[in-house]
């Protein structure tokens, strides 16, 4: 391992805390993928099995986790597990990634400001989508043009409101259940009925793996913590941290959501356009529910997006600081914001955004299940390097030299491994996100090519 200093990387102030990571980690994560794809699981894997998932993705998600808490406390950059890939499993590798999840996000920014836009479609029948999509799109640059402190604030009270607001939510759909609340009118308690009314699996374990990907999806994002690693003003006790208490409490809150969400909606109703939560606090009866929930989404929505932003530009900046695209990126201004990374990501939005309003059923389709593709993949990209890490970094220390270390190191990052393996296989399994693989894998390929032909080295 060559000497190189990782405490000072580039010019990024270093201004956020643990809670600041745990709110950005938890920002990015819930968005569409818990408030409008949930409804979509509980449709394709019956209750019992969305719930069931869910925890399967909690727990793979815990695994890579722990890989990266590893990397990123010994080596805290910006733009964390591409340059862990580049330095211990190949630069191919470590570029191919940096795009595959850059697109990622791109593609989920644009997917979100027009989800954001629709759900201003409740208010503002009248108003195209394309100019609530370009407003929104501007609000989140603009909170992203802020020092890195600020931004954490903003994202601080973003994160708290849609935060809040899911406690509220579990509580009253508990009430519901144990009969406290009235449901839909009745006065007996629905309880755990509906969870396996259909049987466990009423489409079989077919629909049960075509969910994983969108699983995944829901997902990503908990890996932000490590690309903040290089802004945080102590790394070393702040990501440990901020994993511990972010992955516990992302775990629960998707679980106990999709164990009110599948106890209160008949399969029948669930994956309808209509979000699950206001379809649930309606049945409750609770007044301006699914005004007040629309807003909830909306800030949801605008924190994952503002995360998002956050974590493509600065993929961007690490690709420029490592020489593999144009050094022109690397600048970062006087707020310590890499400006010309985030353009360039803003420019990757606006074509996503246009594609996704004129192309939505070609281009935007291939778009979108290369992202679901792409966080598996970058997520396969942690253990492989924390692996290759542990051995090179073993042959000069001991293990108790490392400050926070992946528990049963090699055993539990190879099982992460054969994990994620099966959730790509599963994508082959459903037609919907077969074009995942269609695209991602030639996507791969292409990257290593351009890689080679451009370095000459693998």
């Amino acid at each position: 391992m060559d000497n190189h200093n990782f405490e000072n990387e580039g010019q990024f102030n270093r201004q956020m805390n643990s809670r600041h990571l745990q709110m950005l980690s938890i920002g990015g994560v819930i968005g569409t993928g818990l408030f409008l794809s949930s409804g979509y699981t509980i449709a394709q894997a019956g209750p019992f099995g969305a719930i069931f998932s869910y925890l399967f993705g909690g727990v793979m998600v815990y695994l890579v986790m722990f890989s990266l808490g590893e990397l990123s406390v010994a080596m805290p950059v910006t733009g964390s597990f591409h340059t862990y890939a580049t330095k211990f499993i190949s630069p191919g590798t470590g570029f191919m990634v940096a795009w595959i999840y850059w697109l990622c996000w791109v593609v989920a920014l644009a997917s979100q400001f027009i989800g954001a836009a629709q759900l201003m479609q409740r208010w503002f029948p009248g108003v195209p989508i394309w100019i609530f999509a370009t407003i929104f799109a501007l609000i989140v640059f603009g909170l992203n043009t802020l020092s890195v402190g600020w931004f954490a604030t903003a994202e601080n009270y973003f994160s708290s409101i849609k935060f809040y607001a899911i406690i509220v939510f579990i509580v009253l759909g508990l009430l519901a259940i144990f009969g406290i609340l009235p449901f839909e009118g009745s006065h007996a308690a629905p309880l755990f009925s509906n969870i396996t009314a259909n049987g466990l699996l009423p489409k079989g374990l077919v629909g049960l793996v075509s969910v994983m990907l969108a699983v995944n999806y829901a997902f990503s994002g908990v890996e932000m913590i490590g690309i903040a690693a290089g802004e945080t003003d102590n790394p070393k006790e702040a990501v440990p941290q901020a994993i511990k208490s972010t992955i516990g409490l992302l775990v629960a809150f998707f679980v106990l959501t999709m164990v009110v969400l599948a106890s209160l909606l008949p399969m029948k109703d669930a994956g309808v356009t209509e979000a699950p939560f206001v379809t649930v606090l309606d049945k409750i009866g609770i007044p301006f529910a699914a005004d007040i929930m629309n807003f909830v989404i909306l800030t949801a929505i605008l924190s994952a997006s503002n995360s998002g932003l956050y974590a493509s530009s600065r993929m961007l900046w690490s690709l420029a600081n490592e020489g593999m695209i144009s050094k022109n990126l690397v600048k970062i201004n006087k707020h310590g914001v890499p400006m010309r990374a985030m353009l360039l990501s803003m420019v990757g939005v606006v074509i996503a955004l246009v594609a996704s309003i004129y192309a939505a059923d070609t281009i935007f389709l291939a778009l979108v299940s290369i992202a679901g593709f792409a966080v598996v993949i970058a997520w396969l990209a942690i253990p492989l390097a924390q692996i290759s890490f542990r051995k090179e970094f073993l042959k000069n220390h001991t293990v108790d030299e490392l400050d926070y270390k992946a528990p049963f190191s090699p055993i539990l990052p190879w099982f992460t491994i054969v994990l994620l393996l099966i959730s790509i296989v599963g994508i082959a399994w459903d037609p919907s996100q077969r074009a995942g693989l269609y695209f991602g894998v030639p996507f791969m390929i292409l990257c290593y090519v351009y890689h080679y032909l451009r370095f000459k080295k693998w």
